[in-house]
């Protein structure tokens, strides 16, 4: 059985990129691994994948751990697995739209129930104080 080691190129098995080709870029455990197609050269996003999920092929990358997705499409393209597989290399365009499009905004945190309820009782206080000051 082949193992699934940092840089062995893959086929997606299950999922809605099923049929697709990734490749590992992190081991996790012994049952999960993180994979990228990138995006722009098979349309697999990173993601963590389980193994029993990927059909490992006889390919290896060389890469290092957490490789971005541009060094992955450039050793895709230095081992000649882009023409070999036929896959559509991207456009340089389409490669800086990638680099420059904005980060994903952090989430706001929601204020708990707690903080919620103690700032209930203060505007209690404060309409009753008001109604007393408007009886007088």
């Amino acid at each position: 059985m082949v193992t699934l080691e940092v840089g062995r190129v893959c086929i997606k098995t299950a999922g809605r990129e099923n049929g697709r080709y990734c490749t590992v870029v992190k081991k996790m455990d012994n049952a999960f691994v993180m994979i990228s197609g990138p995006k722009l050269l098979t349309d697999v996003k990173r993601r963590r994948c389980n193994i029993n999920q990927l059909q490992p092929l006889p390919h290896i990358l060389e890469i290092k751990e957490d490789a971005s997705d541009e060094e992955v499409i450039a050793a895709f393209e230095k081992s000649g697995l882009v023409t070999q597989l036929g896959l559509k290399r991207p456009s340089a365009a389409e490669m800086k739209a990638e680099k420059t499009k904005p980060a994903k905004e952090e989430k706001k945190e929601k204020p708990k129930k707690e903080e919620k309820q103690k700032e209930k009782p203060k505007e209690e206080k404060e309409k009753k104080e008001d109604k007393k000051e408007k009886k007088k």
